[in-house]
């Protein structure tokens, strides 16, 4: 009989994952992706199911930095102007149809486009200008341009981390350390974030 592992046991196997995937990530594309934020003078930022909210993690961080950031999709995002802009897309296959629709729409704009994925080689890869590969090792699937539509609704998944869930943590392991970063790049303080945190809640 199936000896069902422990939840800390799944914690451990899970951060050591993770160490792996971060021990992993190139710096050349984790500073070209620092640069990117940093020369944007607006960063739109989506993605689809849990790492639409990874994504949206990500906005409220760089709100807190003082930077201009938007969630695509929200009903007070601004349209994007052709030079200047930003999309920052975390999609794990890179081949998610909603998602890839919208960055080839924010590139016709003239949007620059920074990815953040498992699969460099994919349909948004293809047409960015930024890619971090922070997870290759993804549970396979027939159709990667439906891993959101259909996947996630199917259950095609293993028992441990299913349905992507080393990719999202990951994403937002790697987001929140990006953050970190840009915060002693500008010398930002944790005061500054403090004051521009949510006040009315």
């Amino acid at each position: 009989m199936y000896e069902c592992k422990t939840v800390q046991d799944m914690i451990c196997l899970m951060s050591s994952k993770i160490k792996e995937m971060g021990e992993s990530l190139s710096d050349q594309q984790v500073s070209s992706f620092i640069n990117e934020i940093l020369g944007a003078d607006r960063i739109y930022v989506m993605g689809a199911g849990r790492s639409g909210l990874v994504a949206k993690a990500f906005a409220m961080r760089l709100m807190h930095l003082g930077l201009k950031s938007y969630v695509i999709g929200e009903t007070i995002t601004p349209a994007m102007r052709s030079s200047g802009d930003i999309v920052v897309a975390f999609s794990g296959s890179g081949e998610t149809k909603t998602i890839a629709e919208l960055c080839e729409t924010a590139k016709s704009i003239g949007g620059r486009i920074c990815l953040v994925t498992s699969k460099a080689e994919s349909r948004i890869g293809k047409i960015a200008d930024c890619v971090v590969v922070i997870e290759s090792h993804r549970d396979r699937v027939k159709d990667e341009s439906e891993e959101y539509e259909v996947r996630q609704m199917m259950g095609e998944h293993k028992s441990f981390a299913p349905l992507g869930t080393l990719f999202e943590t990951a994403s937002m392991v790697f987001s929140d350390s990006i953050i970190s970063a840009i915060m002693e790049k500008i010398e930002c303080q944790e005061s500054d974030l403090k004051g521009r945190h949510a006040n009315i809640e």
